[in-house]
Parts: C-alpha cells; sequence; structure tokens
C-alpha cells in the first residue's frame, strides 16, 4: 500500500509539473484565425457641411463652407524682385482653423500667350515639385464651356506637403491658382479623414466657380 501511495503522489507532481506545458500546446495547436487590427485615427468632430457665396471686390465668385475664413494676403518681400508677381493682384488664404490648413488662392490677369504659357507651366512645375515624397501625383482635366472655366486639377498622394494643388483659368484673360497645404508634419495616415473631408470643399469651390 505503501508503494502505491508512493507512486500515486509522484504521478500528481508529475501531471502539475507538466500541465503549463500541455496548456501552452494545446493554445498553439488551437484554429484560431489573427488578422490585423484596421488602421485607427484620433477622433475628428467634424463640422455639419454648410456653404455661403463669396463676393469679394475681385472678377471672380464662387461657394465656400462656413466654417472658413478668407483673409486677404500681401506679397512677401522676396517675391518683389519678380516683375511678373508684382502684376498679381489679389493673394487670398481660406483658412480651415479647426484643421490647421489653409487653401493658398492666387489671382493674376493674363496679359499676353506668353504669360498665360508661363503661369499654367509654373502650376504644373508647382504640382510635381511635391514628387520626392509623393507616392503618384494624378492630373484631372477641368473643363467647362458654359462658364469658361479650363484647368487642372493635382491630386498628390503620399506624404507631401500639398495634397491638392489646382488652376482654373478662361485662357484669355482671368488665372487662379490653388494650394491646399496643412500646417503640420506631412503625414497621409493621420491627415487622411480631413484631407478627404476637406477635399469635398476644394471640389465645391471649383465647381461653383464663376468669372464676374
Amino acid at each position: 500500500m505503501g508503494d502505491m501511495d508512493l507512486k500515486s503522489k509522484t504521478s500528481v507532481k508529475k501531471a502539475l509539473l507538466l500541465l503549463p506545458f500541455i496548456l501552452f500546446f494545446a493554445a498553439c495547436n488551437g484554429n484560431h484565425d489573427y488578422s490585423p487590427k484596421p488602421r485607427g485615427y484620433f477622433r475628428i468632430d467634424f463640422p455639419k457641411k454648410a456653404y455661403q457665396q463669396y463676393n469679394g471686390p475681385y472678377p471672380f465668385t464662387f461657394i465656400y463652407p462656413k466654417y472658413a475664413v478668407i483673409e486677404k494676403d500681401t506679397l512677401p518681400v522676396i517675391q518683389k524682385k519678380d516683375k511678373r508677381l508684382i502684376n498679381m493682384k489679389y493673394l487670398l488664404n481660406m483658412q480651415f482653423p479647426q484643421f490647421n490648413g489653409t487653401l493658398h488662392l492666387s489671382y493674376e490677369t493674363i496679359t499676353s500667350k506668353k504669360v498665360f504659357d508661363e503661369l499654367t507651366e509654373d502650376a504644373r512645375t508647382f504640382a510635381f515639385k511635391h514628387s520626392v515624397k509623393a507616392t503618384g501625383i494624378d492630373q484631372a482635366i477641368i473643363h467647362n464651356s458654359d462658364r469658361k472655366l479650363y484647368g487642372v486639377y493635382y491630386t498628390i498622394d503620399g506624404n507631401a506637403a500639398s495634397s491638392i494643388q489646382f488652376y482654373i483659368t478662361d485662357s484669355v484673360k482671368n488665372y487662379m491658382r490653388g494650394a491646399l497645404y496643412f500646417n503640420s508634419t506631412p503625414r497621409l495616415d493621420s491627415i487622411q479623414p480631413v484631407l478627404s473631408f476637406v477635399k469635398k470643399d476644394v471640389d465645391t469651390m471649383i465647381k461653383t466657380f464663376r468669372w464676374k
């Protein structure tokens, strides 16, 4: 009887020592499907979409969001060395305070075909200078003969400083260029929800843009 008790106690001790290993291997051999969690974003309370008409003392008008603020900008001193930039009549900033972003708008009167060609080439150059950090740059043609609105819309993907740029013109007298910037380190994964929200406002502005 004594030998049987001793063997029984020894078996129990061995079983207790092996139990953690048994549970570990059972867990490893289980049929569990694991998948990475979707990328998360900080919670952002977006304002309700609401728009108003912009009617400044300029040769154009458009619809813009009520949560944006339009301010007149001035030419930096360094740019005054460029004679063509001195002739630029209007510089406006459409500020998005809650998103720390700005849509820079610049208007210029077309005085010759040479100036027109320079302006459109400048717009292309400014957009493609972001190709160093961009993963891709898409170009979409803007064409509305009823409103005499023509141009190119640049969508810049990746961690570029500017995600949207465009120019619109009547190809005869008026030219407007726009560039959207966020005043923070460009990281697409963090600003994507905001960018998608603001992009709709930029698209609305272009769709409602009119020359006076």
